[in-house]
């Protein structure tokens, strides 16, 4: 499984979002520039997320977008299963018309399930308040360094 563009630059607006919309709507292209990403991919990726009822958008010159929940309740896997699909390492289509004594099928419940439960535990357990608590702190790091 490789995640797209589309995943790893939505994932990163949204926790900008979460980091810079407490309260108040934050221009889609505010997010572009400080993320350095294209706003008409963006605009892309976000209509795709507000369609699945995570942010909420404003038109006009007070307008932009806002997480439609407080960050804590949004998952990471959330963000990305809408904006890449399935999170399988496979497809699953071919595999569940094999025999259930073939190797085929014992690869798949020994390995690629296996795989996927991990990855659905890792992206399940972590929320854009996580992200954006871990950015905060590494960023306080940085400020608190001296070099002598």
């Amino acid at each position: 499984m490789k995640i797209s563009t589309k995943g790893r630059y939505g994932l990163r607006a949204m926790v900008d979002l979460a980091i810079h919309a407490r309260n108040e709507h934050v221009p889609l292209g505010e997010v572009a520039e400080r993320q350095n990403i294209s706003i008409n991919y963006l605009e892309q990726v976000f209509s795709g997320l507000r369609k699945a009822g995570l942010v909420k958008s404003v038109k006009g010159a007070q307008g932009g977008y806002i997480l439609s929940e407080k960050p804590e309740n949004i998952k990471v896997g959330t963000v990305l299963r809408i904006l890449e699909g399935s999170l399988s390492v496979i497809e699953n289509a071919n595999i569940q018309k094999v025999n259930s004594k073939s190797i085929q099928h014992c690869i798949k419940l020994y390995v690629w399930d296996k795989i996927d439960e991990s990855i659905s535990n890792v992206v399940d357990s972590i929320t854009l308040e996580d992200l954006v608590n871990h950015y905060k702190r590494l960023n306080d790091l940085d400020a608190l360094m001296y070099y002598i």
